[in-house]
């Protein structure tokens, strides 16, 4: 059938091959090796000559499926799970940088991500340029012909800065070099990375995909709409696989040497999990903008941060790139690092935990968690403020999130 639904088109998607017994549901390919008739099937199952799987390092049934059914959704060329977000970033720059390479970025990036720029990449010779990209100049004096990548997250956690995906995908076709984005924040069915010149897109899979926090994955999708040509680590691979370059290598190569692919009971959990997304994402998204504008009505906060609020400074760009719907976490700000814990201390409801898009809401205070390795410096200059709070919003009622959130102020002031 032809121009069928989103939900129609993620769970109709059909197996790669029947199942023996006609089963509904992807059966769970535990084993780690395959059987092969011949000798000769087998060298060209390793050798990528055909698509059999040969160990569940490599590719696994299961996996595939769900792969399968985020490529089909998204349109994307090529879809990799791996098992965690941070596995499919380090992937993605395993597969690009290289020493003398640079990545230009922003300050205002989750804090591994951060750390892996900064820190891990940076000790293989891969500079991270951290500069502002809601400045289009100040983006393209950052450019030069050793960048292999401009990457940023979409909304920025926690921050919640909006940065014009349009303007940099121009300034990134202009220079040669791909877009990459984390797109976390916004599930498929509310955000489509390729129509604002994403080429590569990463997502924590974890979050919204695994239907409540279930386990822990995350994604590479390639849309292969960049010419690798263009890159020095992947032209080789580009005279042979042409836009499909960039999976060549992840699949041939560097997926298969880190040795990050997701586990067959983790695709079957955010299977299942994908099949309930965009029914779980509008109400998280609802409930947090209604909470957004009850809590600015509250006494004893000081600022609350979402960009669906329409006194927000990116409201404008957001709401043309994301919809009324900017995704399930806001942050706000209270007096002071010991009003913050007090009232954490006094919730009753929300729970104190990491993590974002769970079924339940969950709250954290980023400055000492998330960013407590970094200096008090560090901090200041990731925009990560000792008074912040960041929330995700969960499927609970509206009326009890801020009824919890409420009593809480009180017990503080």
């Amino acid at each position: 059938m032809k121009d069928i639904s989103f939900e129609a088109q993620l769970l109709h998607t059909p197996y790669g091959k029947p199942d023996a017994y006609n089963a509904l549901s992807m059966p769970v390919y535990t084993n780690a090796a395959y059987e092969f008739d011949t000798a000769e099937a087998m060298e060209a199952a390793f050798c990528g000559r055909t698509p059999d799987h040969a160990y569940s390092r490599i590719t696994n049934p299961t996996v595939q499926y769900f792969e399968d059914r985020v490529r089909t959704i998204t349109g994307a060329l090529s879809v990799t799970a791996l098992n965690s977000g941070m596995a499919a970033i380090t992937n993605i720059f395993m597969n690009l940088a290289y020493a003398g390479s640079n990545i230009v970025t922003s300050p205002h990036l989750f804090g591994n991500t951060y750390s892996l720029f900064k820190s891990t990449l940076g000790n293989f010779g891969v500079e991270a340029r951290f500069c502002d990209l809601t400045d289009a100049e100040a983006v393209k004096a950052a450019v030069d012909e050793n960048t292999c990548a401009i990457f940023l997250e979409i909304i920025t956690n926690p921050q919640l800065e909006v940065a014009n995906l349009k303007v940099l995908s121009v300034i990134a076709q202009e220079a040669s070099v791909p877009l990459i984005a984390d797109t976390t924040i916004l599930p498929f069915c509310a955000f489509k990375a390729d129509n604002f010149g994403v080429d590569i897109e990463m997502v924590s899979s974890t979050k919204y995909i695994s239907g409540g926090a279930t386990s822990v994955g995350g994604l590479i999708l390639d849309y292969g709409t960049f010419d690798w040509n263009k890159s020095p680590i992947l032209q080789p691979f580009a005279q042979q696989f042409g836009p499909a370059a960039f999976t060549a290598r992840l699949r041939r190569e560097v997926h298969r040497n880190i040795g990050a692919y997701m586990t067959p009971q983790v695709a079957h959990l955010q299977t299942l999990g994908l099949e309930t997304m965009q029914l779980r994402f509008r109400q998280q998204a609802e409930t947090c903008l209604e909470l957004a504008k009850r809590l600015q009505t509250l006494e004893g906060i000081v600022a609350v941060n979402y960009t669906g609020l329409e006194d927000n400074p990116f409201y404008q760009l957001s709401n043309e790139q994301f919809g009324a719907y900017p995704g399930a976490m806001l942050t706000f700000d209270l007096a002071s690092r010991e009003q913050c814990f007090a009232f954490l201390n006094n919730l009753k409801l929300i729970c104190r935990a990491t993590n974002l898009f769970d079924n339940k809401t969950l709250i954290i205070h980023p400055a000492s968690t998330i960013y407590g390795n970094f200096t008090e410096e560090q901090r200041q200059g990731m925009n990560v403020s000792q008074q912040t709070i960041r929330l995700s919003v969960g499927l609970e009622a509206v009326d009890d999130l801020f009824n919890d959130i409420q009593q809480a102020l009180n017990s503080v002031r």
